[in-house]
């Protein structure tokens, strides 16, 4: 049988080996073939549509989007895929990709369009190794957990390679706030990831029996679809993990806003630093006021002072002035110049209201072409816009937790949020997490809203409140179980105060650490080799072939 006949082979059968009749290859087959690539561009815009804002009813964005639309776009690439050959499966799984990330970044288009269709597409073509071996496991026993660990594979290696990857919109951030949320504590985002893809590909599995009249195995495919939703629901998380006892921390995070949006935002710097300080200085009002509790800490967001406190005499008495007023400490967002003033370092820094600025941390993962410039000398000279970026980044090299008032903060810098390792060092041994992020150039776009869904997702994956401070928004106050205690609209001046549990026990995920995605992601490759020693076997009609 050639590659791309095996679709269309007679069930039970090995279809002809003769390529001039293959039905693929023949007026005949085109129009298949056709089908086929257009259900899986379909599938992509399927699960585009599962992620924030993309949402139904008053939530406005806040929830995991349309997050059952996650599955079914699964499904419906399973079913596109099911029996392809590896060329017309990867360009099906590379068609699925452009349609799922082209409508889900275009939050870079301040930065150019270019910027944004080029990571699109090279986002994508992470689908199309995974579609050829989606395929090809297709024709196996138990091809939808196959192809489920498949799809962890590929988020494995997506948010890895090249320049640390770029893990922005798996799976498993569609699924804040959904039945499978609760897969996060025991594994993490690939174990969230992973169950999403298994029941979608269960769903495939259900259809696909339907259609040829399998009752039996149909009805055994739609109790998977079922129970592993029902199985998400019930694990414990958040508030199920409270304990007696606990302490607690009342905490502000503030939102000072920015005079304008996209590139130029940095422009007025001093702007951006005196909003903050007079949010800080209302808030200590407040609090004279009896109007709000006296908070134990209170946060920046990342950029809040893009005036290096350190070299800068004015942006030291203004920000020390602020934390003086509110009288606790405030963890400040700050660009610095490195000891040689050749880099920048993008810091969280202690400021306590006695001793001035203290310990710090330094963001560990730069964004590459945003924070620094790879190949910088050889690129510059073919992307002007790129000189822009004068000064690359320093990497931190320090653990990502400090010691702000009563509380351990765990802090990660805003797209650090979707590296699991990251945010996990900042988990281990802290009792708050907190996300410093600036949006401003990426405001009123899906990107905001897709970065609180991660926010929400970390919180019940480590058994912790999380603290999301931006400038321009969406800054929140997220519970232990990922509830919004509180949440901003986008460039507006905000405040926030809440009451929140201080916790230190480590949830089921924080103590495997990334062995659940090691795992998964070996899976993949065991149910490939399955598939290889399998692949002249007849075509199987049930889960165990």
């Amino acid at each position: 049988m050639t590659q791309d006949t095996a679709a269309d082979a007679p069930a039970g059968g090995t279809g002809s080996s003769d390529p001039a009749s293959s039905p693929s290859r023949t007026p005949q087959g085109r129009p298949r073939r056709a089908l086929r690539l257009a259900a899986a561009a379909l599938a992509g815009l399927v699960m585009y549509l599962a992620f924030p804002p993309n949402v139904l009813g008053p939530d406005e964005g806040g929830s995991s989007g349309l997050w059952p639309l996650a599955m079914a776009g699964v499904a419906l690439l399973a079913l596109a895929l099911r029996g392809l050959g590896l060329r017309l499966a990867a360009l099906a799984g590379l068609l699925c990709g452009l349609f799922f990330f082209v409508p889900i970044l275009p939050g870079l288009r301040p930065i150019g369009t270019d910027a944004w269709l080029g990571l699109s597409l090279t986002e994508a073509v992470y689908f199309a190794p995974m579609a050829a071996g989606m395929a090809l496991v297709s024709r196996t026993r138990l091809w939808p957990f196959w192809t489920a660990a498949l799809w962890v594979a590929q988020e494995f290696v997506r948010g890895r390679f090249p320049l640390g990857g770029f893990p922005w919109a798996r799976l498993a951030f569609s699924q804040t706030d959904t039945p499978l949320t609760g897969y996060a504590a025991l594994g993490g985002a690939p174990l969230t990831s992973f169950a999403t893809a298994l029941a979608g590909a269960l769903l495939a599995y259900a259809l696909l029996a339907a259609l040829r009249h399998r009752l039996r195995a149909a009805a055994l495919g739609l109790a998977g679809v079922l129970a592993v939703p029902l199985a998400g629901v019930l694990i414990p998380t958040g508030s199920g993990n409270a304990s007696r006892g606990e302490k607690e921390a009342v905490v502000a995070v503030i939102q000072g806003n920015v005079p304008r949006s996209g590139m130029d935002f940095l422009g007025q710097r001093q702007a951006v630093l005196n909003n903050h300080v007079a949010r800080t200085r209302e808030l200590a009002a407040q609090v004279r006021a009896g109007q709000v509790p006296r908070p134990d800490l209170v946060v920046w967001p990342e950029n809040s002072s893009d005036l290096d406190p350190y070299r800068d005499d004015e942006a030291y008495e203004v920000i020390d002035g602020a934390v003086k007023d509110v009288g606790v400490p405030v963890l400040v967002g700050a660009l610095t110049l490195t000891p040689d003033g050749e880099q920048v370092e993008n810091r969280g820094i202690v400021w306590d209201p006695e001793t001035g600025p203290g310990d710090y941390y330094t963001k560990r993962h730069p964004v590459p072409f945003g924070e620094y410039v790879p190949f910088r000398d050889l690129l510059t000279g073919f992307i002007s816009r790129l000189e822009r970026v004068s000064r690359d980044f320093a990497r931190g090299t320090m653990d990502n937790q400090v010691q702000v008032g009563p509380a351990v903060i765990g802090d990660v810098i805003c797209f650090e949020v979707a590296y699991d390792g990251i945010v996990r060092d900042a988990a281990n041994g802290s009792g708050i997490l907190v996300v410093q992020t600036n949006n401003a150039t990426y405001g009123r776009t899906s990107l905001p809203w897709q970065q609180l869904a991660m926010s929400r997702l970390r919180a019940v994956e480590h058994d912790r409140p999380v603290l999301v401070a931006a400038t321009s928004g969406i800054s929140a106050i997220v519970a232990p179980d990922g509830r919004l205690l509180e949440q901003s609209r986008e460039f507006v001046p905000d405040i926030q105060v809440a009451s929140v549990p201080v916790r230190t026990s480590a949830t089921v995920s924080d103590r495997l650490g990334a062995l659940p995605e090691w795992i998964l992601a070996l899976a993949g490759i065991i149910g490939l080799g399955a598939a290889v020693r399998a692949r002249r076997r007849p075509e199987p009609d049930t889960l165990e072939g």
